[in-house]
């Protein structure tokens, strides 16, 4: 495997200088969660559930799916458990995730326990279609921000792609996030080759007219139906060419800014846009990511097969010591980069909405 070059942010920064060099000799048992390379892990997406209430065609086949029994996803309480720790070494921010984490019961009540944790962000990702009547008690409960899915902007398109729910649904949902002061809210959009990458300019033109930030996502080999090609995706260079074209865009990404999308302003100062190329340009080397699956598996990597799980740990008397330094080792495990471009490169056994995005 090729090593991915890791940039040097503040936080790895003061690790090097601890440990005389780019890289960490022996696994931390104190101070943050670091790995081999110097990538020092301070966000944690923790997934609520595997289930959703949509299909959309990059994630789930239509019929088929296979959920997980519900005695195996973590209860609230477990899950709050294992962010209050991370909270403790050194996690700063946490992201709901799912499956769609609005159709789990009682999400208000999750975000109260973790927003009291102190952590410097709490967010969620949504597909919008149950946003709009929560809102106000998410705010309230102390969520930040909310990032909504939407691949087309036109109602027809809408509705091919997710297979299920309505466009002016989860338009007004934005609408009522922003409302409920969940904001500045982003907007995902997963791009596919022949099917909506002819509205990436109505999408630019979305972020100019609304001050929403638009987040142009390549599309990952995480679909459950295993269907992915390369071919299908639409780099992230391509985008911005596209749209620069248009309408002039600059940089505005902050030194030492590990989030996954680039970020640009347009020139005339109308908005904002962001681009992810997890896949043509991968960002492996300032990645400060762990994911906490819905049936509690700790992952280091979206796209790698280790899991550590802390499900058992947690119901068979762990102590939070122990779970401590499950997360530590999940970290030290982390490669220096995912290998979707590298010959030998399998696909995860599991999908996105069974990892969490």
């Amino acid at each position: 495997m090729t090593a991915v070059r890791v940039a040097i942010s503040g936080p790895v920064r003061e690790v090097q200088r601890a440990t005389g060099g780019g890289r960490v000799r022996e696994m931390p048992t104190e101070g943050p969660l670091v790995d081999r390379f110097g990538r020092v892990h301070d966000d944690l997406r923790l997934s609520v559930t595997d289930r959703c209430n949509l299909r959309c065609v990059y994630c789930m086949p239509d019929k088929g799916m296979t959920f997980l029994p519900r005695s195996e996803i973590l209860t609230f309480e477990e899950i709050a458990r294992v962010a209050g720790i991370a909270r403790e070494l050194g996690v700063l921010s946490v992201r709901l995730t799912g499956g769609e984490p609005l159709v789990r019961r009682g999400i208000c009540g999750l975000v109260r326990h973790v927003a009291a944790l102190g952590f410097d962000d709490v967010s969620l990702t949504t597909n919008g279609i149950l946003l709009a009547p929560v809102a106000g008690e998410l705010a309230a409960a102390g969520l930040r921000r909310v990032n909504v899915s939407c691949d087309s902007l036109r109602p027809e398109r809408f509705a091919s792609i997710r297979r299920r729910g309505e466009l002016d649904v989860v338009l007004d949902a934005m609408s009522a996030a922003e409302a409920a002061g969940l904001a500045p809210l982003k907007v995902n959009v997963v791009l596919l080759r022949g099917i909506n990458d002819d509205e990436i300019l109505d999408f630019a033109a979305f972020a100019r007219d609304t001050g929403r930030v638009v987040r142009f996502i390549e599309y990952m080999p995480l679909d459950a139906g295993g269907r992915w090609k390369r071919d299908q995706l639409v780099p992230g260079r391509e985008v911005l060419e596209r749209i620069d074209a248009v309408w002039p865009l600059q940089a505005a990404r902050r030194a030492g800014d590990a989030a996954p999308a680039d970020r640009y302003r347009f020139v005339d100062g109308n908005g904002e846009i962001g681009v992810i190329s997890a896949v043509t340009e991968p960002f492996c080397g300032t990645c400060n990511r762990l994911r906490l699956t819905a049936d509690g598996a700790i992952r280091n990597c979206l796209f790698s097969d280790a899991e550590h799980p802390v499900r058992d740990l947690l119901r068979s008397g762990g102590t939070d010591q122990d779970v401590a330094m499950l997360l530590r080792r999940a970290v030290w495990g982390k490669l220096p980069g995912h290998g979707i471009n590298e010959p030998g490169f399998l696909r995860p056994r599991r999908s996105m909405s069974m990892i969490g995005g």
